[in-house]
């Protein structure tokens, strides 16, 4: 059934293709129509495009090769597309020309579907039909978006596609592999995560409730959603306990998760091995953190978000200067505690390194520390993890209060993720 077309015409093909894209966009031009604007100010809706489709269709075929017909074709239903624009700036005081830019689009799907795949064809129509609904959804982004919300922007494509691009790739200490490319595209890395998760929290999730702040926050930085979240739990009511530390775990959660990415990016051998671990881990941190959330009987959809600053650029210079400086460090200490210390005082370093932000250090391991071999490599990114998933601990702690009701439950659920995480580590050194 699936190849039926393959035995009709295929023009008879392509024609009923035209005709019902044509049609589609035309419809959804009647429903906006009705809704929105009134149909005196649209070049006409759902017969008028699916007419111009067809009218394309036919010049097209007929004059395949000089394109003549359809030119002209194209000629004269651009000047009644500027006529009807006319007429509609100066009686109606419309100054919009999606309409007139849809039209031409609709005009243009007989030489598209004709030459290009099918699924090329289908992407132009679904792309059309999107954004002609998305209309009043953009309109309430841009409203949303900050004054400098581009420049942020503009500073991510400057740094991967500009910068990245231009760096050398050959050592800058002989013996170290430690380039400038390589110190870069760790950056990159991070910031496009940081990134991300900066825009689902603004954009997408901005009236989230507080677990999932913890949620997209783990994304970003751990550390810092943990510290926020613990500041923020000082002020909140007692039966509101449980839900901070949920949504506390539940960055933990996503720290493995954003491990895991990283792993896939620059390590597929450590990945094959950590994966199971981090998963797990991933797991038993969001399956003890909903554990929690299952705790609160108040609705949370009456709880203030708790989200981490908007004001933070996670896409600052400054930012992304300090994250290659920690790199550059750990860079240089991991070869040097290799070359005096060998593996055993590079397992002391993955604990060390733990009390600080892991993410410099394990991308150091990940992009290759010389002869070291892979097993090590894993087992002291899984180490670093550990220890910084105690530290984060001592965070929660410290900032959420000597009185805080949140601090039993931290203990509680810290204490699961850790002594999983410890017998997973066992796991992994008996295997």
């Amino acid at each position: 059934m699936g190849k039926l077309y393959q035995y009709l015409p295929a023009e008879f093909v392509t024609f009923v293709l035209v005709t019902v894209f044509s049609l589609l966009i035309g419809l959804s031009l009647r429903r906006i129509s009705l809704k929105r604007e009134g149909e005196t100010t649209l070049f006409g809706t759902d017969r008028t495009f699916t007419f111009i489709g067809i009218l394309g269709y036919l010049l097209y075929t007929l004059d395949p090769g000089g394109y003549r017909l359809f030119m002209g074709g194209g000629l004269i239903l651009g000047i009644l597309l500027a006529l009807n624009y006319y007429v509609k700036q100066a009686q109606f005081h419309v100054f919009g020309a999606t309409t007139i830019i849809i039209a031409l689009i609709t005009y243009c799907l007989a030489p598209v579907v004709c030459t290009q795949p099918t699924w090329f064809s289908v992407m132009v129509v679904v792309t059309v039909l999107l954004f002609t609904e998305m209309k009043h959804t953009l309109t309430e982004l841009a409203q949303r978006m900050k004054n400098d919300e581009m420049v942020t922007l503009a500073k991510f494509l400057a740094i991967s596609g500009i910068i990245l691009p231009m760096l050398p790739d050959s050592n800058l200490i002989p013996g170290i592999r430690l380039t400038p490319y390589t110190i870069w595209l760790a950056t990159v890395v991070v910031s496009g995560i940081s990134y991300l998760s900066y825009l689902l929290r603004r954009y997408v999730f901005h009236e989230s409730g507080i677990l999932v702040s913890g949620i997209i926050g783990g994304l970003y930085s751990s550390t810092a959603t943990i510290t926020v979240l613990a500041r923020k739990s000082r002020d909140a009511a007692p039966h509101e306990a449980t839900e901070y530390a949920a949504a506390m775990l539940m960055a933990v959660s996503m720290m493995f998760l954003r491990f895991l990415i990283l792993m896939g990016i620059f390590s597929w051998d450590a990945l094959a091995l950590a994966y199971p671990y981090l998963i797990l881990l991933s797991a038993v941190s969001a399956g003890v953190g909903w554990w929690l959330h299952t705790r609160q009987r108040r609705s949370v959809a009456d709880v203030p978000p708790a989200e981490t600053e908007d004001s933070s650029n996670p896409l600052e210079f400054k930012v992304a200067l300090i994250f290659a400086a920690l790199f550059v460090v750990f860079t240089i200490v991991t070869h040097y505690t290799l070359v005096y210390a060998g593996t055993g005082g590079l397992n002391v370093l993955s604990f060390v390194a733990g009390l600080s932000d892991i993410t410099p250090f394990i991308l150091n391991l990940l992009q290759g520390t010389g002869n070291v071999a892979v097993l090590v490599v894993t087992a002291c990114c899984l180490q670093a993890i550990v220890s910084n998933v105690a530290v984060n601990l001592c965070y929660a702690l410290f900032f959420s209060g000597r009185k805080n009701p949140v601090r039993p439950w931290l203990l509680k659920g810290f204490g699961c993720v850790i002594v999983a995480n410890v017998l997973l580590l066992v796991v992994f050194y008996c295997l």
